[in-house]
């Protein structure tokens, strides 16, 4: 049996697509200095696009061991991806809770 991947689906219209990123990208005071893991997710992320998929990224940054550090934030990488990616990108607070869901919920085909 092989493992399914997201090239072998042709349509995503409508429906939530959960992807794990590896955006754990080195910052110097609070600014990315190698944008290459945001850049390694791009064919991944506009094939979804493409097929109109809601996209939810999720990652992490550094060790931050259970606590909420601003040191941490992916904020930097959410607003390279939107330069990258000619669009917004939402970003949250959090990764639980019925804001994610409800936000999820109401996302437009393409959406990241």
């Amino acid at each position: 049996m092989s493992i399914k991947t997201v090239k072998d689906f042709s349509s995503f219209a409508g429906k939530r697509a959960l992807v794990r990123c590896d955006f754990n990208v080195p910052l110097k005071e609070g600014s990315i200095s190698d944008d290459t893991r945001i850049k390694a997710a791009l064919s991944t992320i506009e094939y979804l696009k493409e097929r109109g998929a809601r996209i939810v990224l999720v990652s992490h940054l550094g060790r931050p061991e259970g606590k909420k550090n601003p040191k941490y934030s992916l904020k930097p990488v959410a607003n390279r991806l939107s330069e990258l990616l000619g669009q917004d990108v939402k970003m949250f607070s959090d990764c639980i809770g019925s804001e994610i869901v409800n936000s999820t919920l109401q996302m437009k085909d393409g959406d990241v």
